[in-house]
């Protein structure tokens, strides 16, 4: 006889196992971050070694037995794995312990379900919760099922657990649907931005590196931040002003983790979309972390998942103010700055990010000097309302002498207005380089 789930208490047992594969390892101490970002008090971590999990209860029976005297001490009511359990395994696991069980993807969810904010975000997780939940609506509701069959004992139409599926899918299919929309919302704006020849740049990273405390200092925010995993999940736009650059649009985008489950990063594949179609990422990296190495390759990882891999990258080594090291930037042969060293949280080093974004978002920027009769005060006045004069003098013949600096875009689009050609205003050198590009 199967019983009844009870609800999830706050006190939970944790179960953490070592593989002999790499691929299969998890953190234990990412663990009991997981686990207090999900409100739950850890009453102890069991741990044990193992060549491969157990096909019917993931850990083997001397373990179930350390399980439940364990359950029994402290007065737990929740097991939690940092583990992938199948929902067979699930199931049996519970089975054989009496009490509800948890897995690494259901509490990575329960923590994404209680930070999301905006409507879309609960869509999203409602929608990664619903699919989870598919696979595991087995069973632990035969209390609900009518007669199933026997001559004279067939029941009179469905049974609740096909009701519940059957509802589920309906369920399934209406937030695919909203969210549909929310993707072709999203992806009119882009278009929109990039009509407009406006930059992204959006910020990525491992959760918990100190991707919103930079995005509140560079553009004076007020998003969610904290010490703790997933502190903020829903995606979040700002206006940038950079040098040479002009406005761009920055994202604070939701964290990654290692083997972040697949169902989420479907789910969350439009807020995602940011980062694939952004012009510049900006990977905001734990200094300070020792597993910085597998934390960049577990989000490269994701990145690569969603088609962003070949957006060009800016590093950001955050957190230097824990070993007290200068902020710098580090450039590659060619003179591109490639890395910025800085403290999000102390402010430090913003000023040469700023200067970094400025010098990789200003592939186009020409820097020329022009001539002006008269009679062309409206381009002049066009030019200084731009900010692009750098410097104005006049010679014997009235005519103004102008330093200009702007992004060719920008100057294109004023000849256009004007009804100038800008071939007759560029030096030869730059003429040549538009006529290359187009």
């Amino acid at each position: 006889m199967f019983f009844e789930r009870p609800d999830a208490g706050e006190t939970a047992i944790l179960v953490h196992i070592d593989f002999q594969d790499e691929q299969e390892r998890e953190d234990p101490s990412e663990f009991l971050e997981l686990v207090r970002s999900a409100g739950a008090e850890p009453a102890t971590l069991i741990t044990g070694s193992r060549q491969r999990p157990d096909p019917r209860s993931f850990v083997g029976s001397g373990k179930l037995d350390e399980l439940r005297d364990a359950l029994s001490v402290h007065e737990a009511e929740l097991v939690i794995f940092n583990h992938a359990l199948s929902p067979s395994q699930e199931r049996n696991v519970e089975q054989a312990l009496k009490c509800r069980v948890l897995d690494r993807t259901g509490l990575i969810l329960d923590i994404f379900a209680q930070r999301a904010r905006t409507h879309e975000g609960k869509l999203q997780v409602e929608l990664a919760q619903l699919e989870y939940m598919s696979t595991r609506l087995v069973r632990g509701w035969t209390h609900l099922e009518r007669q199933k069959g026997g001559i004279g004992l067939r029941g009179p139409g469905e049974t609740q657990l096909e009701t519940d599926r059957r509802l589920l899918r309906a369920r399934i299919k209406s937030i695919h649907r909203r969210l549909d929309k929310v993707r072709s919302q999203r992806t009119q704006n882009r278009r929109a931005r990039s009509r407009a020849e406006i930059h992204s740049v959006s910020l990525v990273g491992y959760t918990n590196a100190g991707k919103s405390t930079l995005f509140n200092s560079l553009t004076s925010a007020e998003v969610y931040a904290a010490d703790q995993l997933f502190a903020t999940l829903d995606p979040t736009l700002r206006r940038l002003d950079v040098e040479d650059v002009g406005s761009v649009v920055l994202a604070d985008t939701v964290g990654f983790i290692r083997h972040l489950p697949h169902k989420l990063v479907e789910a969350f594949r439009a807020t995602l979309q940011e980062a694939a179609e952004a012009t510049l990422l900006v990977h905001v990296i734990d200094a300070a972390d020792p597993d910085r190495d597998l934390n960049v390759a577990q989000v490269n990882a994701v990145l690569e998942e969603i088609g962003a891999s070949k957006v060009p990258t800016l590093k950001v080594m955050n957190k230097i103010d824990v070993f007290d090291s200068a902020p710098r930037i580090e450039r590659d042969e060619h003179g591109v700055p490639q890395v910025v060293w800085l403290s999000a949280r102390e402010g430090r080093g913003l000023d040469l990010l700023k200067q970094a974004l400025s010098e990789r978002l200003s592939d186009d920027i020409i820097d020329f000097s022009l001539t002006l009769s008269p009679a062309q005060g409206r381009m002049r006045a066009a030019l200084h309302e731009l900010g692009a004069v750098r410097g104005e003098g006049f010679d014997d013949a009235g005519h103004t002498q102008l330093r200009v600096r702007l992004p060719r875009r920008d100057f294109n689009q004023l000849m256009a207005r004007l009804g100038e050609s800008a071939d007759d205003y560029l030096p030869e050198a730059l003429r040549e380089r538009e006529t290359w590009e187009a």
